[in-house]
């Protein structure tokens, strides 16, 4: 990348967009077969309760299939991220050439970050955002009111997390500056220097998993509150199948798992546009002034 780039997760896409959406791709196709492959299953079950073993050979393919395309999207993104790691990382340091020793180890390391969250975070979130549509619409299928305590559940949770979106903003760029800090640390101080800044660091991880486990414990309470009344509902469909029973267990469930993901990337997102501002904004002397906080 440029120098003069700015260090964010959109302009390391638009940088190298032809290879990120390669793996996209590769990504939702693996989330459209493993998006059905409930339906499947139930379709199985009720099938062979009919002694129709029919849907049971769609379903070995089905699972084949996503695990071919799994492993050849790993092959691929684990050389891609790789590569771009290196670019980003090289531009990064190059800018941040006139700043502190500790300043540059801390942000060289941080924008690995931006990368990371590309990687490891996306292909989860594009899981997420496929699962939640598609459970949405095969819950609303089977009767409304899934669909409905499906989109009740999200608006909750969302705005659980929007009470807690401002206290990681605040506890990462604490956790940050005592980070740019540690080659100083390690370099001018004696070992009792070491343990401060340490302990430093160790109250703000205490801090931040604090409040995640806050969020996540809130979250986790209104997502089990939603599984429990899919539950009491599909007691309530008119003669249900065991296939149909299962799909709306299953889809609650898938449900649950993905909606977990979505405050999960905003807490990372929030993480990462401070870092951004790092690595964009600041002057050596603010990098300086920061490093001695």
């Amino acid at each position: 990348m440029p120098v003069t780039t700015e260090f964010t997760i959109r302009s390391i896409l638009i940088h190298h967009k032809s290879k990120v959406i390669i793996t996209w791709l590769m990504v939702a196709l693996e989330n459209a077969l493993t998006v059905v492959l409930p339906l499947f299953i139930g379709f199985t079950i009720d099938g062979l309760l009919r002694n129709n073993a029919s849907d049971l050979y769609f379903l070995a393919a089905l699972l084949v299939l996503i695990i071919v395309v799994s492993v050849a999207r790993n092959f691929y993104d684990t050389r891609i991220y790789g590569a771009i790691r290196v670019e980003v990382g090289e531009a990064v340091d190059k800018k941040m050439s006139h700043h502190l020793l500790s300043v540059r180890n801390a942000r060289l390391n941080m924008s690995r970050e931006l990368v990371d969250f590309l990687e490891n975070d996306i292909p989860p979130l594009m899981t997420a955002v496929i699962q939640l549509i598609a459970s949405v619409i095969i819950l609303t299928f089977f009767h409304l009111n899934f669909g409905v305590s499906a989109l009740i559940a999200s608006t909750i949770m969302l705005m659980v997390y929007a009470l807690f979106h401002d206290c990681f903003i605040r506890l990462n760029h604490s956790l940050n500056n005592q980070t740019e800090r540690q080659v100083t640390v390690l370099s001018c101080k004696p070992f009792r220097g070491v343990r401060v800044h340490l302990e430093r660091i160790k109250r703000r991880e205490i801090m931040i998993s604090d409040a995640e486990a806050v969020l996540y414990g809130l979250i986790f309470l209104v997502l089990f509150g939603f599984v429990i009344t899919n539950l009491w509902l599909s007691a309530r469909l008119n003669s249900p199948t065991a296939g149909q029973i299962f799909s709306v267990v299953t889809y609650s469930l898938e449900f649950l798992e993905a909606a977990v993901m979505l405050p999960i990337t905003l807490q990372t997102l929030s993480r990462l546009s401070e870092i951004s501002q790092r690595l964009n904004s600041q002057s050596p002397t603010e990098a300086s002034q920061e490093s001695h906080q």
